[in-house]
């Protein structure tokens, strides 16, 4: 591993457990942080309340550690905005925010709508589709920024327990991750390489943070987020934590593939500074149906919402802001 990598990871590698409830509670009073733990979700009717619950019964009314609870709603056609808001969170859909900015379908547009609708100095965004895990990926991943104020961003980590075909288990989750973001981490930004898992779904920052990144509307923004943080504020301002195990429901191949295609894109551009635009960029695929093979191609989301700053919270621009979308593409 490179040296960087090693001795950050010795240096800012943490458990959930070194980071007690009651030493949050009393950090966050110290320093008057507010909290805000956002969960996008799109057609999560089945588990959505599963997240909520449990985060609202033990981090707002049994301990008040946690502001907001706050569900973003991405053109969901099931029954996920009443199943969270029953659950008690406070519900928004993505294309009500800000409506004059226009809507993009993607996890990344949800997290960049969630900063004009929370007030929290600290974010954590949570996925909604999980299965087996506690509060305390929230009161782990609160642990790094509560606990030193030059860390800004904080990755999780855990054994990824998936369910085969056959009914057993297997932690062989993650392959995306294995297969894309690990290798183009190790090959270009070998001083991440100590990342354990770089496309991790739980995870927080500080709101100013946020704020001053551009952020790609689908999958890459978990990436987009890594890389532009140590690229601004260097190593130190890196955390993660091993939250334990967690589980989820898992895509098949071919959207996964979709979801490699954004983050090898959204690596190419900071890895190699600006690219000619590509509107219409489309992941071509084949399949075989019934003994004929089958082409479909599939668009691959590669716009950025530019900084939060510059947005107001009814979507309006501020001081200096930039509303227009920014195209991110691979090379010709």
């Amino acid at each position: 591993m490179d040296h960087r990598a090693e001795a950050w990871y010795r240096r800012r590698t943490s458990h959930w457990r070194d980071w007690p409830l009651a030493q949050l509670l009393a950090n966050k009073q110290r320093d008057g942080i507010r909290i805000s733990v956002v969960i996008p979700a799109r057609n999560e009717e089945r588990t959505v309340a599963g997240v909520v619950g449990p985060l609202h019964r033990a981090l707002v009314s049994e301990a008040p550690l946690v502001d907001e609870l706050v569900v973003i709603d991405s053109d969901s056609t099931d029954a996920t905005a009443q199943v969270a808001a029953e659950a008690g969170a406070t519900v928004h859909r993505a294309r009500d925010i800000a409506p004059g900015l226009g809507a993009y379908r993607g996890k990344g547009e949800a997290l960049w709508k969630s900063l004009l609708v929370t007030r929290g100095d600290v974010l954590v965004f949570v996925d909604a589709d999980l299965t087996q895990w506690g509060p305390h990926f929230v009161t782990g991943l609160l642990g790094p920024l509560l606990g030193h104020p030059d860390v800004q961003l904080v990755k999780g980590f855990y054994a990824r327990v998936r369910t085969e075909a056959d009914g057993s288990v297997s932690t062989e989750g993650g392959r995306v991750t294995e297969l894309v973001a690990r290798p183009v981490l190790s090959l270009w930004w070998p001083h991440l390489a100590g990342v354990v898992q770089p496309l991790a779904g739980e995870w927080a920052a500080r709101r100013s943070l946020m704020e001053s990144l551009s952020i790609p509307v689908g999958y890459g923004v978990e990436l987009a987020t890594l890389l532009d943080t140590v690229s601004r504020h260097g190593l130190n301002a890196l955390a993660q934590v091993d939250l334990g195990s967690r589980a989820h429901r898992h895509q098949a191949n071919h959207d996964l593939a979709v979801m490699a295609a954004e983050l090898l894109a959204v690596a190419a551009r900071r890895r190699s500074g600006p690219y000619r635009l590509m509107p219409g960029f489309a992941l071509e695929q084949f399949e075989r149906e019934e003994g004929q093979v089958r082409r479909r191609s599939r668009p691959v989301p590669t716009k950025e919402r530019p900084p939060a700053s510059g947005v107001r919270g009814d979507g309006s621009p501020g001081p200096g802001g930039r509303l227009r979308p920014e195209l991110i593409c691979t090379a010709e």
